[in-house]
């Protein structure tokens, strides 16, 4: 058993599971794995994730260490988000997941439709 930040967990693949578990965490990683995106940006890639929604997911990324934000001092703020040293290990697992997730669906043509195919 492994005790880390008041939890306790069998195994630290679960650490990692809880890192990017939440509805935006996954797609926001992938998009700043292209490089740094300002917040607007952010909101244009994922229209469905409300402005609460994708703040709190941000934030909850940034205090985790995955990403750096990153405040301009000009007017009006310029705010732009990147990968951390961390997020960027971790950049390559995501992209696996979605690869597995894939081939996955496929494996099941008769279950699947798509509406905007395409990694997260």
């Amino acid at each position: 058993m492994i005790n880390f930040r008041n939890e306790t967990y069998r195994c630290t693949s679960e650490i990692v599971l809880g890192l990017i578990s939440g509805k935006w965490k996954i797609a926001i990683l992938n998009h700043l794995a292209q490089g740094p995106v300002r917040y607007n940006e952010l909101r244009r890639l994922l229209p469905e994730a409300t402005q609460r929604m994708l703040t709190m997911q941000l934030k909850m990324l940034e205090s985790d260490g995955l990403i750096i934000r990153k405040v301009y001092p000009v007017s009006p703020p310029k705010v732009e988000y990147d990968l951390s040293e961390l997020g960027k290990q971790l950049a390559p697992m995501l992209l696996m997941l979605c690869d597995f997730g894939t081939t996955y669906i496929e494996s099941y043509p008769n279950e699947v439709s798509y509406t905007n195919h395409k990694h997260a």
